[in-house]
């Protein structure tokens, strides 16, 4: 019996099957027990292994997310943030517009809650085992130019750019962009157009855009006409979460934040 057990776990670990290795004897004995058909045992045994790649799957996409915390969207302070539309993100979160290839922007004061929106959309793209990746708009700068510089720079597109499902760019306009910036951001959306989707927060209006990519009109013009073809935008108002807590004590008041 002993060498039979070693027989089948060297056969799982052959087909890659590891959970069927580890679980096969409770999942046997739970059968005998339960009186269950060999079909029954069988499709148990398939169903253990495919959750188990799910599972390895989503912790994998994870990893290559880079989310910088977990922010999800049950997390979200509506109560607090109570001009960011429930409604809408509870819509949002079904993930049919990253099935669409559409777009999600962000836009509002720092502090209202896009970065964590953001996040939460990410970590439900994950959990649905669609490859997603997050980036802050300066350090997808910093790689698309040191990419560049190295002669990687289509390489680097596919791999992290034109691999992922679902792209999220975050704080866009906290840092302008000189020329060369500006053209390799438009790359980036231009590759993603349609073929893809974007989630983007920035703290500037539409009509500022401009300042942030070397002032130059109309590669701006170019590509808003790219993003906002197929895409959603959520103006987001309101206090900063991360100050209400100081605010509440007495620490700062508004009138220093204006």
């Amino acid at each position: 019996m002993a060498l039979l057990h070693e027989q089948i776990i060297e056969l799982c670990q052959s087909l890659n099957l590891p959970v069927i290795a580890n679980e096969w004897p409770a999942i046997a004995e739970k059968n005998v027990k339960e009186e269950g058909s060999y079909a029954e045992l069988i499709y148990q045994l398939l169903k253990t292994e495919l959750q188990g790649k799910q599972t390895r799957t989503r912790q994998a996409y994870l990893r290559l997310a880079g989310f910088p915390s977990t922010k999800t969207l049950e997390q979200f302070d509506f109560n607090f943030a109570t001009n960011v539309p429930r409604k809408t993100i509870q819509n949002l979160s079904s993930l049919s517009f990253v099935h669409r290839c559409e777009n999600l922007i962000l836009l509002g004061p720092s502090g209202t809650g896009k970065t964590h929106l953001a996040i939460g959309l990410g970590h439900k793209a994950v959990e649905e085992r669609m490859k997603t990746r997050f980036v802050t708009a300066a350090d997808l700068m910093l790689q698309l130019a040191t990419a560049k510089s190295q002669g990687k720079l289509q390489s680097y597109i596919q791999r992290s750019i034109n691999n992922v499902k679902l792209l999220i760019i975050d704080e866009i306009g906290y840092l302008p962009f000189g020329r060369e910036e500006a053209n390799l951001f438009f790359n980036v959306i231009a590759k993603k157009y349609e073929k893809g989707s974007l989630i983007l927060t920035s703290n500037l209006p539409f009509s500022q855009w401009p300042k942030a990519f070397a002032d130059d009109q109309t590669l701006t013009a170019a590509m808003l006409d790219r993003l906002l073809h197929h895409s959603h935008v959520l103006q987001i108002t309101g206090e900063s979460y991360r100050l209400k807590d100081k605010k509440k004590s007495g620490i700062i008041f508004k009138e220093n934040l204006e």
